[in-house]
């Protein structure tokens, strides 16, 4: 099968998880700057989701660009994927809404932790699709970004109940880390058209 289609359907998933994520910041009733500040915490909350999507659709994008086509096993994979992803509203709008408190950002710290599982499953898949010259086990390598995010993710949901800032500041660091660019699936692919 294409992968063009896999490509297209998670496209718009994840168009409508962010379109979904920005509705559920409410317009302040009021006309000075002071209507906003009651909505710091959610528009915070929205900022490091909104980060999280569009990490996950930069690396998706990357991934099925080492793909030559696509088995059911993948397609599952990326629904499982997908469906932790659609999560994402609702534990950012919990979260945001409440403060920062504890409850909502351990279950946030759930959905980014079942959101990092998900993703080693579909890249789990992608490589078993591919054989022992997989191209996305060469770019990955040991993957230690991979390996350190749920562990991080982990930590930062029990913490969430002694202090729910430094849980904060856990998931933050674990997307700063994501944030500087990855090369290695570019680099592997461009190093094969050589």
């Amino acid at each position: 099968m294409d992968k063009g289609r896999l490509e297209a359907f998670s496209d718009g998933v994840i168009a409508i998880i962010i379109t979904i994520m920005v509705l559920e910041l409410k317009v302040p009733h009021g006309e000075s700057i002071d209507a906003l500040v009651p909505l710091i915490p959610a528009f915070l909350s929205y900022v490091l989701s909104f980060v999280y999507v569009g990490i996950y659709w930069n690396n998706h994008h990357h991934m099925l660009h080492t793909c030559r086509s696509v088995t059911g096993q993948m397609l599952w994979a990326n629904l499982h994927l997908l469906f932790w992803l659609s999560l994402f509203p609702f534990a950012t709008g919990w979260m945001g809404e409440n403060h920062f408190a504890a409850a909502p950002s351990a279950v946030y710290g759930v959905v980014l932790f079942m959101a990092a599982v998900a993703y080693w499953i579909l890249q789990q898949a992608i490589i078993a699709s591919q054989g022992r010259d997989s191209l996305l086990k060469k770019a990955v390598g040991s993957d230690w970004k991979g390996k350190f995010s749920p562990l991080v993710y982990a930590i930062a949901m029990l913490l969430a109940f002694w202090s729910p800032s430094i849980s904060q500041g856990l998931y933050v660091l674990v997307a700063l880390v994501w944030l500087v660019p990855d090369k290695r699936i570019e680099n592997t692919l461009a190093s094969k058209e050589r």
